[in-house]
């Protein structure tokens, strides 16, 4: 009994080893247990599940903005979205004719003459608006019907003018803007101002007006053909002969300050220059557009429209002063007509417009002016050298001085075996092909009086000689100036051959370059 008590008093080695593992892993496990704990318990999961969105969603479809913020929580969990732009605003309707006022400035003394100009671009059942401004008043029975109506201008007699060389009737002319603006007409957006001997091209107007804003404030026409005109007067002055246009927001700044403006000017020439120094006055510059066409020249048209620029034919001006458009009209009024009746009708955006071919088996060079003129050529001409005018007229001055014309020109060719054939134009339909629609011009040759062309020892025959007229079919093309500017493409389709007196015409088509057409033989 002694020994057993004894015995007991002693721990073993295996008992106190046991107790130190306890007594270690303890507070370890206890470590371990709390900080599971705290991470189960502050940690937040990625993503919420797919319930809380749609709680959360629907809460904030549900409470106003003033709930969500003082919920801190919800608003640091799901923010506001921020606020959707504002829509853009809805573009403007197409401009039409309806939306542009013609200011025709006249005068009693030429308007028998004049008239007959109007006539043929005046278009009285298409919705055109406007009004022939006159010095004094005419008997009615000379306004035909079908005509604008005629408006006599105010006094101005009590505005000064300096000028020794000018006439006062410049300022009457230069405030026909502000008299149309003071009509109060209801939906304007342009206001287009010309003279009795300017022919416009309505339809290439829209399309130049259409590509502008007219809420914002816009100056558009075109300088003189001259260059000593402009330096006279203004590059930067759109010559109204060949008319400008005037947006409504510019032409109601224009009426609130140009009487004004006028008595600041009193020793300016005429009624443009007047606009162009109020223009400068309110800060707007001119927009340059090479459509309108002052014509400050004498002779003959013919180098100027066979070379139009790459631009819709907007206007034509001093038609009294040039030899007619077609050598063979009765008379000027009648040649204008013939364009108008024709090509104008046909296809608007097309006239003028110049294309460059050759035909290869005789080496000749080939230039269409769409709705005028087929000019034929002996030999390779380089279109760069065929789309600069050729002189055919003289300059303001009566001078054959190229130096004075705001534009690159060429030499007329001196050799007869260089100079070309033309065919004018003769006559104009619309036809129906394969492909749709179509129009053929022909063109016949026409002759000076008693021209001989002398025999040319050249191996390449002469055009003259094998050529009577030229059929050119051209689909139309009114989407013409929406794209970017390009010359179109001609194609010869038929020639005559040497020795063939049967059939003396030639067949070419025009239309849009293929991507892979370039015109070079």
């Amino acid at each position: 009994m002694k020994a057993a008590a004894g015995g007991g008093g002693k721990e073993s080695p295996a008992a106190s080893l046991l107790r130190f593992v306890l007594l270690l892993l303890l507070p370890l496990t206890v470590l371990y247990i709390f900080y599971t704990l705290h991470a189960i318990l502050s940690s937040t999961p990625a993503c919420p599940p797919d319930d809380l969105v749609t709680a959360k969603g629907m809460m904030a479809t549900a409470l106003p903005v003033s709930h969500l913020t003082s919920n801190n929580s919800l608003e640091s969990s799901m923010p506001l979205p921020p606020p959707s732009p504002p829509p853009p605003p809805a573009a403007p309707a197409a401009t039409t004719l309806q939306h542009v006022v013609f200011g025709i400035a006249a005068s009693a003394r030429l308007w028998e003459k004049r008239k007959e100009y109007i006539k043929i671009w005046w278009r009285p059942g298409g919705g055109m608006r406007g009004f022939v401004w006159m010095d004094r008043g005419v008997r009615p029975s000379s306004v035909p019907e079908g005509l604008p109506p005629v408006k006599v201008s105010s006094d101005t007699s009590g505005f000064p003018y300096a000028h020794r060389r000018g006439h006062r009737s410049a300022i009457r002319i230069s405030r026909i803007v502000s008299e149309t603006f003071r009509l109060g007409l209801p939906d304007v957006r342009w206001f287009v101002m010309g003279d009795d001997d300017t022919v416009f091209l309505p339809d290439n107007l829209l399309a130049v007006l259409g590509r502008l804003d007219h809420r914002q404030p816009y100056y558009i026409g075109s300088p003189s053909e001259s260059h000593l005109q402009n330096i006279y007067f203004s590059y930067g002055m759109a010559f109204g002969g060949g008319g400008f246009a005037i947006s409504q927001p510019l032409a109601a700044r224009l009426e609130r300050m140009q009487d004004a403006c006028i008595r600041r000017y009193p020793s300016l020439y005429g009624s443009d220059d007047r606009i162009q120094a109020c223009m400068a006055e309110l800060g707007v510059p001119l927009t340059r557009h090479p459509g309108f066409h002052q014509y400050d020249v004498y002779g003959d048209l013919l180098g100027l429209l066979a070379a139009h620029p790459v631009a819709p034919l907007v206007s034509l001006h001093h038609l009294d002063v040039v030899r007619p458009l077609f050598p063979n009209a009765r008379s000027r009024p009648a040649a204008v007509r013939r364009l108008f009746e024709g090509p104008v009708m046909l296809d608007s955006a097309g006239v003028m417009q110049q294309s460059i071919c050759y035909d290869e088996a005789k080496r000749w060079t080939v230039s269409v002016a769409w709705g005028f003129v087929v000019m034929v050529a002996r030999g390779v001409i380089s279109p760069r050298e065929m789309e600069t005018p050729a002189r055919t007229f003289l300059n303001w001055y009566r001078r054959a001085d190229y130096k004075s014309h705001a534009f690159n020109t060429r030499p007329l060719a001196r050799n007869p075996c260089e100079q070309p054939a033309l065919y004018y134009l003769a006559a104009a339909r619309r036809a129906v092909a394969r492909g749709g629609e179509t129009t053929v011009t022909r063109y016949q040759r026409w002759r000076r009086r008693n021209e001989v062309r002398p025999a040319c020892r050249w191996k390449i025959p002469d055009p003259d000689a094998l050529l009577d007229s030229v059929l050119v079919v051209k689909k139309p093309d009114p989407a013409l100036w929406e794209r970017s500017p390009r010359r179109n493409c001609c194609r010869v389709l038929s020639s005559p051959g040497v020795g063939d007196d049967r059939n003396k015409t030639m067949t070419i088509d025009v239309g849009v370059c293929e991507d892979w057409e370039v015109n070079q033989l």
